[in-house]
């Protein structure tokens, strides 16, 4: 009896949801895969690819479009570096090299690829050592330059306050931007240390050396991240200017009680006045492509109301598109407020929906979606994100739509029915196409390409096996071409015969 009323309860919420639920076109659907928590210590190399190749499987019939998978937790790699040690949380001792040898980050950019998903590349800039990290690797930054790092409450930062540390991780993001395909770059909300009681960060004598004319250390100590995350960006679009550079803030930029004019109606931590990271500045400067603060908390909460901070940034975080970040356990945890027998998801959705300049999610983690926690990725698949979705416009990087797939030709082969097409030439990055949409429409249904429910795949590939049945029923195809940040072609289409 109580599994059929849960059962009922549920197939409520999913109709309520999909009554709400968006047809956007574009929208920006990510999912962060961490590894600072430590689910990949011990596996071998088979058993990981195995369960990020099922994570992604799961994810991509969710809808997700976009991965943002931590390749650098504490100044180490998930990646081959000759600048960083190999990751203990890949191999369980840092410096190790996984065996059987692999580089998770391009495997990864491959698999996500072959999904037609984007693959962001996601460091912490300044963590230099985790606290439950009892052993550094000898070419370890903090070995090796142990001047370059202070310790704060068990942990090891890059001082913000010395500036060779931006050279050096601007150096790594140019390494791994320079030698792999990835499609966005992003940061988390780690910046100067979160407070912690009983500690104080210990830079007063880098304050006296390069202070630059500040007074306040405060002021000194956001400036020395503005002029961090200025640096990054420009390195980053120097390099490869499609590639997208995000940042993950905290949830909160200013309380009103510190700042009556701009702050918020909450009462937690802040990004400007206790992690000195001004997300706003970078905003309106245009020195980040996108940014995702993470909203992780419920709609109801006194010091953190969800519902207070998503109007809050999309009333001043315009400049840029604006995802937001989601905690999927917390959402499915807390009941909705105006109807206790379900939880908060549809009425988040419903904020998202309504909210003009709110352009897509980023859901913490990508786990528990794919754990089906709470139902939220069965609600993703079946309502919410049924449909596919292109990414947001960044006409900031480039606003020109590429040519249209030539060639386009249904061909028998030994696989079957195969729609084939060639990709056109380009003169320069603006230009050049990086994947491709098609969309399928029945006989006498117009030709609307607005509608994501016509769309039938995006990928990488320039072919599309076809559905074929008895040859008696007519469709009409259509590819478009996409270039690497997303502008879209015009139509190429195909009458085809299934």
């Amino acid at each position: 009896m109580v599994r059929s009323v849960a059962i009922l309860l549920f197939l409520v919420v999913c109709g309520q949801v999909f009554a709400q639920a968006s047809m956007n076109k574009r929208e920006f659907r990510g999912a962060w895969i961490q590894c600072v928590n430590g689910q990949f210590v011990g596996m071998s190399t088979a058993t990981m690819q195995s369960t990020l190749r099922y994570q992604l499987d799961e994810l991509q019939k969710d809808g997700v479009n976009a991965i943002i998978f931590q390749v650098r937790p504490e100044c180490d790699a998930l990646y081959e570096s000759n600048i960083e040690p190999w990751s203990r949380f890949l191999t369980g001792e840092q410096g190790k090299a996984p065996s059987p040898y692999w580089d998770p980050l391009q495997w990864m950019i491959d698999e996500c690829h072959k999904r037609g998903m984007e693959l962001h590349a996601w460091i912490n800039p300044y963590r230099a050592k985790t606290k439950n990290t009892n052993k550094l690797a000898n070419n370890h930054i903090a070995i090796t330059h142990p001047q370059s790092v202070f310790s704060y409450d068990g942990l090891f930062i890059l001082n913000p306050g010395l500036p060779e540390n931006r050279e050096y991780i601007c150096r790594v993001a140019d390494d791994i931007v320079s030698r792999y395909d990835i499609d966005g770059f992003h940061i988390d909300d780690y910046f100067y240390p979160y407070p912690s009681a009983g500690h104080a960060i210990p830079d007063d004598k880098e304050f006296r050396q390069y202070n630059n004319g500040f007074r306040d250390i405060g002021d000194w100590r956001r400036d020395n991240v503005n002029l961090f995350i200025k640096q990054l960006g420009e390195t980053i679009h120097k390099r490869k200017p499609w590639v997208k550079f995000g940042v993950s803030p905290f949830g909160i930029y200013r309380n009103k009680r510190n700042a009556p004019e701009i702050g918020s109606e909450s009462g937690g931590l802040q990004n400007y006045d206790d992690l000195y990271a001004d997300v706003l500045l970078w905003v309106n400067n245009g020195w980040i492509d996108y940014c995702v603060p993470q909203l992780y908390w419920q709609i109801g909460l006194k010091v953190a109301d969800y519902e207070t901070l998503i109007h809050w940034w999309n009333k001043y975080c315009s400049k840029r598109p604006l995802y937001i970040g989601e905690d999927v356990e917390r959402t499915v945890k807390f009941p909705d407020v105006d109807n206790p027998n379900i939880n908060q998801m549809a009425a988040k959705y419903k904020l998202h929906n309504q909210l003009s300049n709110v352009k897509g999610t980023v859901l913490w983690y990508a786990k528990a979606v794919v754990d089906n926690t709470g139902n939220y990725g069965s609600v993703l698949r079946n309502s919410y994100w049924k449909y596919p979705a292109l990414q947001p416009l960044m006409p900031f990087l480039d606003d020109k739509a590429p040519k249209k797939p030539k060639a386009v030709k249904p061909v028998w082969t030994s696989d079957g029915y195969i729609l084939f097409w060639q990709k056109p030439k380009a003169k320069k990055w603006g230009d050049e196409v990086n994947k491709f949409v098609v969309y399928r429409f029945a006989k006498g249904q117009p030709v609307n390409l607005n509608d994501p429910s016509n769309i039938v795949a995006i990928t990488y590939d320039t072919y599309y096996k076809l559905p074929y049945s008895d040859g008696n029923t007519a469709y009409t195809y259509v590819v478009t071409s996409l270039d690497r940040v997303g502008n879209e072609s015009v139509a190429a289409k195909k009458k085809v015969k299934l």
